[in-house]
């Protein structure tokens, strides 16, 4: 998702031990070797933190600007799948108006340009100390357990995985980047808004009781797509429209709607839900541009406690738009409207604090962890937040009700059988009642 995708914000069961063990064993033993922990960077902001961009789309574009507002940090390499992609965000980052006055902060010579599916492993090799990892979230897992591997601080945009594999593999990494003492950042940005932390302490605080149910809605238009040119392989052209193919982001209830769902997991302090039951299809993007992801997915989530979160999104032009989330107490209803917060009932309130960037407050926070040595880990709610998006899609393809387990277990890998530019075939549309879950 580009950083334009991500302003239209503004417009369990299982216990811990149960979810992280699991990821350890998805990790094997590995990283055990190496866990004679790296000492944090640069501890006490006396020396330049060095920085790799993994991922030179829209949205690692505006990752890496945001993270050289900050100071004390220099752009030192770059890595993507497609040369074009790579030198476009270098000149888009190069004559960006904010950035003018701190053009010292960018140093990529050639040398430090990779590209390819293994440039990440170029770029993590290289001489950085934190890595950005904006790719489509299917590599995001692969990509975070090598930054880590290599002792490397990491912000990892959202959403870290796109199946069951991949999450039980990040939970694994982010408990290695503990050991390790190493910071780990998520995209999850609404975390570091000012105006919805502040809420969420006051609903956390009993400002409108005890919670009984929650919606949150994501229907907004549809997003770009990029004509396929006759030179593209299958892959390339998967690759380049990544938000169409499941594989690659996870359908839209993963790769944007986390979002919401990740302030109804907070909302819920990060609780396992017990279960998931949904129902989506293909109603208007139906030609092959398109893919094989829905266009519509409405969720429900149910706790343990019997709360449930009642959840939409939708990806459609021409129709109302609906970006909001609403927490139900027995004193008040907690409303969070982009930019707005307000809680109506007993106590009465409206957040009028502070309005920054939070995207600029994630990687302000990230930055002085690394310069104070006191590491953030922000891995066990991105995976969480993660895996509730994708145990919804697996409700929405199959028909039927997925619990947390079946999800966190579950031995469905959208990996493809290689990675190279040729050809690849486009999995067929999932169909409720006939789509298996695996």
């Amino acid at each position: 998702m580009t950083r334009a995708d991500d302003a239209n914000q503004s417009r369990a069961q299982s216990s811990r031990r149960t979810f992280l063990q699991a990821g350890a064993v998805a990790l094997g033993g590995s990283l055990a070797a190496g866990v004679a922990a790296a000492s944090a960077v640069h501890p006490g902001g006396s020396e330049l933190i060095r920085i790799g961009l993994v991922g030179c789309g829209g949205r690692g574009t505006g990752a890496a600007k945001d993270c050289l507002l900050t100071q004390g940090v220099r752009l030192v390499a770059m890595a993507d799948a497609f040369r074009d992609q790579l030198d476009k965000s270098l000149a888009n980052l190069q004559k960006d108006e904010e950035l003018k006055e701190f053009s010292e902060r960018i140093d990529v010579p050639e040398s430090r340009r990779f590209v390819g599916f293994d440039a990440y492993k170029q770029l993590i090799a290289s001489d950085v100390d934190l890595v950005l990892l904006c790719t489509p979230p299917h590599f995001r897992p692969a990509h975070l357990r090598e930054a880590v591997s290599a002792g490397k601080h990491v912000f990892a945009e959202k959403p870290v995985g796109v199946d069951g594999p991949g999450i039980r593999s990040v939970l694994a990494t982010c408990e290695e980047a503990k050991k390790r003492k190493l910071s780990v950042v998520s995209g999850l940005c609404w975390r570091y808004d000012y105006g919805v932390r502040e809420t969420m302490k006051r609903v956390h605080d009993g400002a409108i009781g005890d919670i009984t149910a929650l919606q949150c809605s994501y229907n907004t238009h549809g997003l770009w797509m990029k004509k396929r040119q006759p030179a593209w392989t299958d892959m390339e052209w998967q690759m380049r429209n990544w938000l169409y193919f499941t594989w690659l982001s996870g359908d839209h209830n993963v790769e944007q709607h986390v979002h919401s769902l990740d302030k109804m997991a907070w909302a819920m302090r990060d609780e396992n839900p017990a279960r998931a039951s949904g129902i989506g299809g293909r109603q208007v993007r139906t030609s092959p541009e398109y893919g094989q992801i829905y266009d519509h997915h409405c969720v429900v989530y149910e706790y343990p406690s019997g709360v449930r979160v009642f959840s939409s999104c939708r990806q459609m032009d021409g129709c109302d738009e609906d970006v909001s989330d609403h927490i139900f107490g027995t004193k008040g209803i907690c409303h969070i409207q982009g930019n707005k917060q307000a809680i109506v009932g007993e106590s009465e309130w409206r957040y009028r604090g502070k309005q920054t960037s939070m995207y600029r407050v994630e990687h302000e926070e990230l930055v002085a962890s690394i310069q104070s040595g006191n590491p953030i880990n922000n891995g066990n709610y991105m995976a969480k937040s993660s895996l509730m998006a994708i145990m919804g899609r697996m409700s929405t393809y199959t028909g039927k009700t997925i619990t947390w387990e079946q999800a966190l277990n579950s031995k469905e890998d959208l990996s493809p059988p290689k990675y190279e530019f040729g050809v690849l075939a486009v999995a067929p549309v999932a169909m409720p009642g006939v789509t298996q879950f695996v």
